[in-house]
Parts: structure tokens; C-alpha cells; sequence
């Protein structure tokens, strides 16, 4: 004989799990919306009490319109009646239990449908590896910073790589490796690197998309994007650094509305910048700069901001840019750390050593491979090697 309160009891144990999942599911979701970041805003460090404030009331509205379009209308219904979906459920299976055996019942009630529902909390419930514990920024996590970029600068020079090979101008080349100029980012995000879409369209991962540019970048459609492209290949961090290298004190880069944290942050990048001008010219920024752009690039023409022919065009300018400064993926690998240490220093985020990593491991796939995967992009696609110009005396 089976114990029909017993029943009830397990029933009750289990909606009452299952709807506290849910709960802890949805307060996730809205934190990693709140954790989710691009690298690369160009955004002032310093910015007024009044901004700050307007910017998180913005953020509070869009994180609820996100989480809403993350899960879509459906799966917000879903979640809100899975507790009476439950309940419901309890009361027919106990209502089978009149008629059914001990055994029967148990594999009923405990079987494929419940079975599919944990699975998918359990799914929802899944945590990314655990967050660095924040330190502070010193002049000790300073000099640890940079020995982790040199060495990794290092590691990442040792990789092998195919010899650069002339492209012409009208090479069809030209479009995958301006495709490729966005491979940390795209590899960073598991985007598609085959093509100009970065992802299927699917209403997901489209809001998705835009909402990060948006809130990253502060770009809400084609003339931002274009603005902030256009910044990226004429100024960037290649003339910020060369300002900061050029700076006899860090106080020449200062003005009265900074408060300290602002100062604090100038002073880090411009003790960065002291630091590697004698060993890097302005110009090695072009891999940070370039990398970031073709990503926008692709983005806007996922987003349907950008025709694709418009895409191509702008990607082969960047690729001209970047040939220009470069010479091989592996510069443009650390070029990449370069500008992301420095970026960090300006933000004074303490867990770049975790960032110069992502992005050693993502250049390594794309220069290597990883054995059964679609990676080794770099590899396949040999950097432009530079057009000589010919002199007559």
C-alpha cells in the first residue's frame, strides 16, 4: 500500500523547490543583464552625480524590458503560472493515484514530465565560474598586471603562424579576413566567424545583441555606430595613448571637473603608458582599435543597420588600417591585450588579469584550434603581407 499523504507531501516539497528555482533563476538572469559587458566603452571615466543617477534609472527600465525579451512573452507567462501548472499537477496525478498501483503511480508522478521540468531548472540554475574576488587596485596589482601582459605578449610570439602572403586589391580575401579582424571578440561571444551574420536571427539573440551595444557603447543605431567606427580607425586608443605617452605628468591630462577616481584613473594609464613608450609606438594600438571596430561592423549588420555590401566596404578600410601598423595575427593578438590592459587601468578593473586570460585563450584558439571544434580561423587565413612600393632614382 502506498501512503497518499506521503504523496501530497513529496508533491508539495517539489512545487515548493520548483517555484523558489524559478525565483532564483529569474534574480540571475537579471544579474548577469546587469554583469553583461562589452569591452571597449569609450565613455568618459568621469561623469557628474546627476548622470550617474539618470544612467541607472535607464539601465532599471531596459534590464526589465530585456529580461522580458530574453525570455520572450511565452516564457514570461510560463514562469509566472509554473507554480499553478504545478499545483495542477499534483491534483490530477494524486486524482490517478485511486486507481493506479504503487509502482504505476511513482513512475506517473515522478516521471517524464517532472523529470523534463527539473532539467530545465537545473539548466536555469547553472552558474558560471566563480567570480574573481575584487582587489584592490594598487601599485603591487599594477606591477603583477603588467608582468601577466609581458609574459603573455611572450607566450602568444612562441605560437606558430602561417608566413604572410601578398593580397591583391580586389582579392576576395580581403572580406574573410576583414571577418576575421573581429575573431577575439566573435570567439569571445561564440559568434559564427564564417560569414557577416554573427548569429542565426532569432528575436533572442538579436535583442540581446542590441541591448549590449546600446548599453556598452551607447550606440542606438546606424549614425552612432558609423560615429563610433569612424572614431575607432581615426583616433581610438592609438591617439590616446600617444597623448598619454606624450604627457610630462599625469596632471597635463587633467582638468577641475574630474573627481578623484577620475584623476586616479589617469594617473594609472598614463603610469602604464610611461611605462611601454619607449617599447610601443602609438600605432600597436591598431589591433585593439581594429578589432573592436570590425566587431561593431558586424554587429550593425546583424542588427540591419548596415547593408552588407556597406559592411564590406567598411571592413576593408579597417583591414588597410590595420595592415598599415601590423604585421601578423600575432602582433595583432597583443596588440589587443596591450589596449585591454590599458582600458582596464582607465576603468581601474581589478580583475583584468582574468581579462588578459580570455583573451590569450581566445587568440590561441583562433592562431591553434582546438581539436573537434570550428576554430583556428587565424591559422587559415594568412595575415596581408605589405604591398612594396617600388622607387625609381
Amino acid at each position: 500500500m502506498f501512503d497518499i499523504n506521503e504523496i501530497r507531501k513529496r508533491a508539495q516539497q517539489a512545487s515548493e523547490q520548483a517555484s523558489d528555482s524559478m525565483k532564483k533563476a529569474i534574480e540571475k538572469s537579471e544579474k548577469r543583464i546587469n554583469e553583461i559587458e562589452i569591452p571597449g566603452s569609450e565613455k568618459s571615466a568621469s561623469v557628474s552625480a546627476a548622470e550617474v543617477e539618470e544612467q541607472i534609472a535607464a539601465n532599471t527600465g531596459r534590464q526589465v524590458e530585456i529580461l522580458g525579451q530574453m525570455f520572450g512573452p511565452d516564457s514570461m507567462e510560463q514562469i509566472a503560472a509554473n507554480e499553478e501548472l504545478l499545483r495542477q499537477m499534483v491534483n490530477d496525478k494524486v486524482a490517478e493515484a485511486t486507481s493506479s498501483a504503487a509502482g504505476n503511480l511513482m513512475g506517473q508522478f515522478f516521471g517524464e514530465d517532472m523529470g523534463i521540468l527539473a532539467a530545465a531548472l537545473e539548466t536555469l540554475e547553472m552558474e558560471d565560474a566563480d567570480d574573481e574576488e575584487e582587489l584592490p587596485f594598487n601599485l603591487e596589482l599594477e606591477e603583477n598586471l603588467y608582468t601577466a601582459l609581458e609574459e603573455t605578449i611572450a607566450r602568444l610570439e612562441a605560437m606558430p603562424e602561417p608566413e604572410a602572403i601578398p593580397y591583391q586589391k580586389d582579392d576576395v580575401k580581403w572580406e574573410r579576413f576583414g571577418i576575421l579582424l573581429s575573431g577575439i571578440l566573435s570567439t569571445l561571444n561564440n559568434h559564427n566567424l564564417e560569414r557577416m551574420d554573427v548569429e542565426e536571427h532569432i528575436p533572442v539573440m538579436e535583442q540581446k545583441i542590441v541591448s549590449l551595444v546600446r548599453r556598452s557603447w551607447g550606440i542606438d543605431g546606424r549614425s552612432d555606430l558609423l560615429d563610433m567606427i569612424r572614431y575607432l580607425a581615426k583616433e581610438g586608443y592609438i591617439l590616446r595613448y600617444q597623448l598619454y605617452s606624450e604627457a610630462a605628468s599625469p596632471e597635463e591630462l587633467m582638468d577641475e571637473t574630474m573627481d578623484e577616481d577620475a584623476r586616479e584613473s589617469t594617473r594609472r594609464a598614463w603610469r602604464f603608458a610611461q611605462r611601454y613608450k619607449s617599447r610601443y609606438a602609438p600605432g600597436f594600438m591598431a589591433g585593439w582599435d581594429i578589432g573592436r571596430a570590425a566587431m561593431l561592423t558586424r554587429w550593425g549588420f546583424y542588427l540591419g543597420w548596415l547593408t552588407e555590401s556597406e559592411a564590406v566596404g567598411i571592413l576593408w578600410d579597417l583591414s588597410q588600417k590595420v595592415v598599415e601598423e601590423l604585421h601578423s595575427w600575432h602582433e595583432f593578438a597583443q596588440s589587443y591585450l596591450f589596449g585591454g590592459l590599458m582600458w582596464k587601468m582607465l576603468c581601474g578593473d581589478s580583475s583584468a588579469g582574468s581579462y588578459l586570460g580570455y583573451i590569450a585563450d581566445a587568440a590561441t584558439d583562433l592562431l591553434a584550434g582546438k581539436v573537434e571544434q570550428d576554430s583556428g580561423h587565424w591559422r587559415d587565413c594568412p595575415w596581408p603581407a605589405q604591398r612594396k612600393i617600388g622607387f625609381t632614382l
